[in-house]
């Protein structure tokens, strides 16, 4: 049974700190029992570095955009380099723990982790200007698909769906090679700053734009084509989810929608469950959508009625 706190009735004694400290990090504390008896005191990935490693990689990707403002043209290649020396070496690092964290194999060396974490880390970096071609593509979107933006340059520094994307695309990549637990603390790092929130596991084309954005939500299993826009408020989440013989949730089953090429889904829809948005289709706000629609769909929510409520009508 959980406790409930209680205030200190002990007339001002001296707190007993050793005996909290026990409490919080014993054998019996229910947080700390994973780590501390599983993983055999293995360093755990660090949230704080995560997030310096997401925001280096912006500087990579966006070379002048971020990091140092007095760049010329003759040295954001010595900027970029050492940048992404750094990103190397650090990344390297969370890789190896979080693949130790996630082992279920307690007889596993670390140092083979170390080793995979170096192949890991050199696939990641080398897979960088592959990310950069995706990420120019969204930059593109979004300046076409906005009215309001004056410039691509207005887009990379300013528009929260071009931030989010770019933590999804650099976190989907190490997903893709199999590094557990560091994508999810990417993306989640975007959806903290945005609003956005994206799973790394999701499949996104190129050129896909997030106006405004705030309170996205794109499932694991959701698949994207090219040239799609959504808006803020959009939800392409899971209706349900089987449980397995112990009731716990099966997982990685596909279970989220499949979005085809160039589907605008306006604020607020929801579309839910393994359904397919036909290509070409536009999907109103607001609507909840559980079905399949077929190529050029126009699908909208009721018109708004009118009545006259007469002294209160019973309201």
């Amino acid at each position: 049974m959980t406790r409930v706190p209680q205030p200190a009735t002990n007339g001002g004694v001296a707190l007993d700190l050793a005996a909290v400290v026990e409490e919080l990090c014993g054998n019996a504390s229910p947080m700390t029992h994973r780590w501390l008896e599983d993983r055999q005191l293995d360093p755990l990935p660090s949230r704080d570095v995560v997030v310096r490693i997401s925001e280096l990689l912006r500087i990579v990707l966006f070379p002048g955009y971020f990091g140092s403002s007095e760049l010329r043209a003759e040295t954001v290649r010595y900027h970029v380099g050492h940048t992404l020396d750094d990103i190397q070496r650090t990344l390297a690092v969370q890789i190896q723990r979080s693949l130790a964290f996630a082992e279920s194999d307690a007889a596993a060396q670390t140092s083979e982790h170390e080793a995979r974490a170096r192949s890991i880390t050199t696939a990641f970096v080398g897979a960088l200007p592959c990310i950069q071609e995706l990420l120019a593509t969204d930059v593109r979107a979004a300046f076409e698909g906005d009215p309001a933006a004056r410039s691509p340059d207005e887009t990379i520094f300013c528009y929260p769906g071009v931030l989010a994307v770019t933590h999804y695309r650099v976190a989907h990549e190490l997903h893709r090679l199999g590094v557990p637990l560091l994508p999810r603390m990417i993306t989640e790092h975007a959806h903290s700053v945005t609003g956005i929130d994206i799973h790394p596991g999701a499949t996104i084309g190129a050129g896909f734009f997030i106006d405004h954005g705030t309170g996205v939500v794109i499932g694991e299993t959701s698949v994207i084509g090219n040239g799609v826009r959504i808006y803020q408020g959009v939800t392409l989440g899971a209706r349900s989810f089987p449980l397995d013989a112990t009731g716990s949730p099966v997982k990685g089953i596909p279970r989220h929608p499949i979005i085809e090429d160039g589907v605008v889904i306006y604020s607020g829809a929801t579309v839910l469950g393994r359904v397919t948005i036909g290509s070409g289709s536009v999907i109103g706000g607001n609507v909840w959508l559980t079905v399949s629609v077929p190529a050029g769909s126009r699908i909208t929510s009721a018109p708004p009625r009118q009545d006259v409520f007469a002294s209160g009508g019973g309201i």
